[in-house]
């Protein structure tokens, strides 16, 4: 049972997000994952994994950069190489990174006989990437990674074991070969450790999820014909900063005829009246993401587009009363449409319309939904799990199209929904407008034939 409750902010008087078990929850798991692979040690240089490793932080400009790195060896806790200045900020503010370690057996005939007494000193060092290759190859700073590491690896016993390695750019990946280092995948060390939350992490993301519920309903108020689909990113952004959010990774708004095919990026395009328009809001709260869409017509909604919402309401109630422990993502994506029955040749082709993902400290997480790889390497879901669903129906008449987005929580016995902003039907923003015969209708037909003879379906009188 999660006793805890949410909110923004630290308290003494409720229990909510308890970081310090947080941090050690995390470093657990991923220790754990470690210990059954038969890797030595694993290095990374992907922000989420060296967060979830480490605790740190330096501000998303560093996500793209590749810049820090961090490793975690079967004998010590992380040790972080941070960029200039923040390394001795870490020495004085994160006193959880240090390498303590476990004694090295004695036994003459043990594997690891003979290493190196440890070192005893903080686990927060200078140290930096190439730069992505700014740096000058000749200045030999991929060189010096490798040595860094190769250095860690011999001290504390694991130099003849695989190293796996998140993302790697190839510099480092060569000068790591060239000291004799086995690199190998490690990213499924991280994502398998990642992919089950704890209970802390399952109250950062509900947080996060609670904070686009209010976006939406600021976006509700907002949509109305003269919009443009940039200002309401504009807006969408400044609502979920205000509410503390640490990043918005971006805000995907679309309408009208940019609906289908979706493009998956918004442009400046003017909203008029009668327009679909769906949204997918990506952010951030200390570390946690979201990915959740929502649908609108502004004013008023075609036939076509309210069948399409329908359609895609429909498949993602499927989704989610399959949703519980033991089942598979196979048995979840058998409930979605194959691509052609919504008009493309193949599942590579329309994936991400009908997906599902885990959803953490990065977007696209374990486990995956998708009729592209779900049949064949099917995924059981475990307690704890939480993923966002993902449906998509193009409308009738070529136009429109409805995206609808969940997360869920995977409970002992279901699921719960976490995504709260009401998307059962389909919501029309914007004005109301009135002719002399009273409030227009939210669902319209098409109002150019309305005033002759085939449009009213009657005779001219004579």
């Amino acid at each position: 049972m999660n006793t805890a409750t949410t909110g923004t902010n630290a308290v003494d008087w409720e229990q909510r997000v308890d970081f310090d078990r947080l941090r050690s929850q995390r470093l657990q798991r991923l220790k754990r994952e470690l210990d059954r692979s038969d890797l030595g040690a694993v290095l990374a240089f992907d922000f989420a994994n060296i967060r979830y490793m480490s605790a740190t932080h330096i501000g998303t400009w560093a996500i793209d950069k590749l810049i820090r790195f961090a490793l975690l060896t079967r004998h010590t806790d992380p040790i972080v190489w941070d960029f200039g200045s923040a390394a001795k900020h870490h020495q004085q503010f994160n006193p959880w990174l240090s390498t303590t370690t476990a004694e090295l057996d004695s036994d003459p005939h043990a594997p690891h006989h003979g290493a190196v007494r440890p070192r005893r000193e903080s686990g927060a060092r200078a140290g930096i990437s190439t730069l992505r290759g700014a740096f000058h190859p000749d200045a030999g700073i991929a060189r010096d990674v490798a040595r860094k590491i190769k250095r860690e690896l011999e001290e504390f016993g694991v130099a003849d074991q695989p190293l796996g390695v998140d993302v790697v750019e190839p510099p480092i990946l060569f000068a790591l070969q060239d000291e004799g280092i086995q690199v190998v995948d490690g990213q499924q060390v991280f994502l398998s450790a990642r992919v089950v939350k704890t209970q802390d992490e399952v109250s950062l993301l509900t947080g996060a999820a609670s904070m686009v519920d209010a976006a939406y309903d600021k976006l509700y108020e907002f949509l109305r014909p003269g919009v443009r689909e940039n200002e309401t990113v504009g807006l969408v952004a400044k609502t979920l900063y205000d509410l503390g959010s640490e990043y918005v990774e971006g805000v995907n708004a679309i309408s009208g005829e940019r609906c289908s095919p979706h493009p998956h990026v918004y442009s400046d395009r003017i909203i008029r009246p009668g327009d679909p328009a769906f949204f997918d809001v990506l952010h951030s709260f200390n570390g946690y993401r979201t990915c959740y869409y929502r649908t609108f017509a502004v004013g008023s909604a075609s036939r076509a587009q309210a069948d399409a919402y329908r359609r895609a309401r429909e498949y993602m109630d499927r989704a989610i009363a399959l949703v519980r422990p033991g089942v598979t993502t196979a048995d979840v994506v058998r409930e979605w449409p194959a691509a052609q029955e919504f008009g493309f040749p193949d599942e590579e082709a329309a994936f991400a319309l009908q997906y599902g993902h885990g959803v953490g400290l990065s977007i696209w997480e374990k486990p995956i939904f998708s009729r592209l790889v779900s049949f064949d390497h099917p995924e059981e879901l475990k307690e704890g799990m939480f993923f966002a669903l993902e449906t998509y129906w193009p409308s009738a008449d070529g136009v429109g199209a409805a995206r609808i987005e969940e997360e869920v929580l995977v409970t002992a016995t279901g699921c719960e929904v976490v995504t709260k902003f009401p998307a059962e039907e389909l919501l029309i923003a914007g004005k109301r407008y009135y002719s002399v015969g009273g409030e227009l209708p939210t669902v319209r037909s098409s109002q150019s034939h309305l005033n002759t003879v085939a449009g009213r379906g009657t005779s001219v009188v004579g």
